[in-house]
């Protein structure tokens, strides 16, 4: 692999030299060693960001797996609470019918007593007279005609009264027996509420040990994107050594040059995927958040560019993750980006704009920050070539 990597290199080298670019690898022993030694460390601190990565994605995994368990757990809580209202609702109702039939009862024992204290009047006033004069009422009438409807007008009163009182006793017990069925009811309906109280005490619990358990991860894909973020510019220290500059840059000027005279699409050829102006969006941000407007649609533009080309993959999706091209990618940065959508507003006009087929870097394919003997177009802090 090393062998080829050299046949490359040394093929790049006479490219140069024959497209007359201004710029020459350094043959010599002690420069090859140098470069090897940056190479060497480079790839080191590659490895240690893969590693990096791999926890990272793990954390991002275990995070998602709580913050969907949190979702679930929101749900119950939320139908708890409102079997909760529910139960509360229907609780007050079964009060105010206990308190009706409450005062129904009341109501119907003054009426059973009235009754009662009725019928012992009227009994006490016929009955508890002396005989003789009871037996004078009797007599002193004009006709025994008149007396035996007397004595009929006696009796039915006192039937009557008799009914009425049985009739208002036997409607005090029906309501006692519903107001004992509604206290029965209101019982049960409050151990139930102590259930769902107990269920939403016990989910709120989970919710809190679920948030705690998120805000852990949380902080823990902060230190890795952190530590991330450390690699990636010790790899971009690397990179920045001129040696290895050198010979990275050989390699993508004769790539940008092939692409310049290769085969390109017009952008009306090309089919843009839902999502490509998120995606596009997201690595301008991580690649020029803090470029001006300028800056934003350059790097927009190397993007559509390579879409265009045929040197490059033909898709937004292709060109990002095509393997060593966008530091952000290796770095995780973009997939942390990418999931709370970091972009702003200048980030998207930039990619819509670009997308639509906007340039402001002519066919340039390769973009970097200023280093000696590189010409170009320069925007903000970057080169674009």
């Amino acid at each position: 692999m090393k062998a080829w990597k050299k046949t490359v290199i040394l093929f790049m080298v006479v490219l140069l030299a024959v497209a007359s670019v201004p710029m020459t690898v350094s043959a010599t022993s002690a420069t090859k060693n140098e470069i090897d030694k940056t190479e060497k460390e480079k790839d080191n601190l590659q490895n240690e960001l893969d590693k990096t990565q791999e926890n990272l994605d793990a954390l991002e995994g275990q995070r998602d797996t709580l913050e969907k368990e949190l979702a679930y757990l929101n749900g119950q809580l939320t139908a708890v609470a409102a079997e909760l209202a529910d139960l509360e609702t229907q609780i007050r109702e079964k009060e105010q019918e206990i308190e009706d039939t409450q005062a129904a009862l009341d109501e119907a024992k003054k009426t059973e007593e009235w009754q009662y204290n009725s019928m012992v009047a009227i009994v006490r006033c016929m009955f508890e007279q002396q005989e003789d004069n009871y037996l004078a009422t009797l007599f002193s009438v004009g006709s025994f005609s008149e007396l035996l409807n007397k004595a009929d007008y006696i009796e039915k009163t006192v039937a009557y009264e008799q009914k009425m009182l049985k009739e208002y006793k036997e409607n005090r017990m029906l309501i006692e027996k519903e107001e004992a069925r509604l206290q029965a009811e209101k019982i049960d309906l409050n151990n139930l509420i102590l259930l769902a109280e107990a269920e939403r005490s016990k989910v709120s619990g989970l919710i809190s040990q679920t948030a705690a358990s998120i805000t852990k991860y949380a902080d823990q894909i902060s230190d890795a994107e952190k530590k991330a973020l450390a690699y990636e510019a010790e790899i971009k220290k690397k990179e920045e050594d001129l040696e290895y500059l050198k010979k990275k840059l050989a390699e993508e000027i004769a790539l940008s040059q092939a692409a310049a005279n290769a085969t390109w699409r017009d952008i009306s050829e090309v089919s843009f995927a839902e999502g490509d102006v998120y995606l596009l969006a997201n690595l301008i941000y991580c690649e020029a958040g803090g470029e001006p407007y300028a800056g934003k649609l350059g790097v927009g533009s190397v993007v559509i560019n390579r879409v265009l080309s045929s040197k490059f993959p033909d898709s937004i999706v292709g060109v990002i993750y095509q393997g060593g091209q966008f530091s952000p990618v290796a770095s995780g940065r973009l997939a942390l980006a990418l999931e709370s959508n970091l972009a702003n507003d200048e980030c998207y006009r930039a990619a819509e704009e670009a997308m639509s087929g906007a340039t402001n870097v002519g066919n340039c394919v390769f973009f970097r920050t200023p280093i000696p003997d590189l010409t170009g177009i320069s925007i903000g802090g970057h080169i674009f070539y």
